[in-house]
């Protein structure tokens, strides 16, 4: 699966998920684009899932219709010490993604 990763995550968080391609939205070329068009951008160059933190992304975006994956890390930051514990439920819901669905992933 090709992963794009929202600007709102560490960088290095890609390193986590080694079965897949992994980009953030800067390597992509997408720096500064809101998600409406970081959306877009994603799908018309091949990713499959957008991974981001952004709580209320469903309900800012219209869905309908959308062909990438979205997954909603929910952690206490978005610092890389706070997010190993949802690496293995990420990892699961990225080969799991339906396009145009949203997928929360917490710790349990």
């Amino acid at each position: 699966m090709k992963v794009l990763l929202d600007e709102c995550l560490p960088r290095k968080l890609k390193y986590a998920l080694p079965d897949h391609d992994c980009q953030t939205v800067p390597e992509a070329g997408f720096a500064g684009k809101k998600n409406g068009l970081l959306l877009t951008l994603g799908e018309s160059n091949g990713f499959d899932v957008f991974l981001t933190m952004d709580k209320g992304i469903e309900y800012e975006q219209n869905l309908r219709g959308r062909m990438i994956a979205i997954l909603v890390l929910q952690a206490k930051s978005n610092r890389l010490d706070d997010l190993p514990a949802l690496m293995p439920a990420c990892t699961e819901a990225v080969r799991s993604a339906q396009p145009g669905r949203v997928v929360r992933i917490t710790s349990k």
